[in-house]
């Protein structure tokens, strides 16, 4: 898990740095770690984003090439999750592991959807400078509807500004190539270490539990795809039921409800505690 959390602090440091090459990789590191707390306390991980854009705003970099260097770096995220939940689905079609649990391939299938579509509308974001001119103008034209907005057209010129940096940065991060690539090979390697947790997990429990890494693989690229959109925080709920499900096939149910335990932990809790305390330094740095 450890070095999962460092490959994606890579990956993030990758894109913050063309655009500042002094950049404190120390500080990319407490801006993940905050990130991994509000990703776990918000629903369907949402909050996770906007507090890096704040933090690397505080940093120096302006709001828009905050914006787009955590959107970019989400982009190749999204991709490699879903490149993995694209191999488990042709794995399992090919050997038959989670043939038995037709409603859990069907959520599979709805949460590898989901994922391509985010990402999609992620690309359409940063890329299509028009559409974000018309969405944004358009919620203007709500709010001031609502007397939320005084000055329509002020308001309308300084989103449009705004919205022109941000699709400037996007666009010099796209132009350079190796960046994607970097952060591509980071993430590829961070999420073959994340996804193979359980299975050390249950080796650590017994040897001879009955499962074998690729399944394991496949069963926690499963896990991921439905997680990422139950609502609750953390994915708490759903996340733990696919999991039982899927490694419930191989395993008896008083392993697997201990491998859930010590997975949730180092996954999801251990990082949150963590997260919290690189907050907690923030704020008393900022009391004195």
């Amino acid at each position: 898990m450890g070095i999962y959390g460092l490959l994606r602090c890579l990956s993030l440091h990758t894109m913050i740095r063309h655009f500042n090459n002094k950049f404190n990789f120390f500080k990319t590191i407490r801006n993940s770690l905050i990130t991994v707390l509000f990703n776990g306390t918000t629903p369907f991980s949402t909050g996770g984003q906007p507090v890096q854009i704040y933090f690397l705003s505080k940093e120096g970099l302006s709001v828009s090439k905050s914006t787009a260097i955590v959107i970019q770096n989400f982009v190749v995220y999204q991709f490699v999750l879903i490149l993995f939940g694209l191999f488990a689905l042709v794995c399992n079609h090919m050997f038959g592991m989670f043939d038995k649990i037709p409603l859990l391939s069907k959520l599979t299938f709805l949460g590898f959807t989901i994922n391509f579509l985010v990402m999609v509308v992620l690309l359409i974001i940063s890329f299509t400078h028009r559409f974000d001119n018309f969405i944004l103008s358009k919620c203007v034209d709500i709010l001031h509807k609502f007397k939320l907005v005084k000055n329509k057209t002020k308001t309308k010129k300084s989103l449009n500004k705004t919205i022109k940096q941000f699709y400037n940065s996007a666009c010099e991060i796209k132009d350079n190539k190796m960046i994607y690539l970097k952060c591509f090979i980071y993430n590829f390697i961070a999420f073959i270490f994340l996804y193979s947790i359980p299975y050390i997990i249950t080796l650590s429990i017994s040897k001879d539990v009955g499962i074998s890494y690729l399944i394991s693989f496949v069963g926690t690229a499963y896990v991921m795809l439905i997680g990422s959109f139950v609502p609750i925080p953390g994915g708490s709920g759903g996340l733990e039921y696919s999991f039982s499900r899927f490694f419930g096939v191989y395993i008896v149910n008083y392993i697997t409800s201990t491998i859930i335990i010590i997975w949730r932990f180092i996954t999801y809790y251990f990082g949150m505690i963590i997260g919290a305390l690189a907050l907690a330094t923030i704020n008393k740095k900022n009391s004195r």
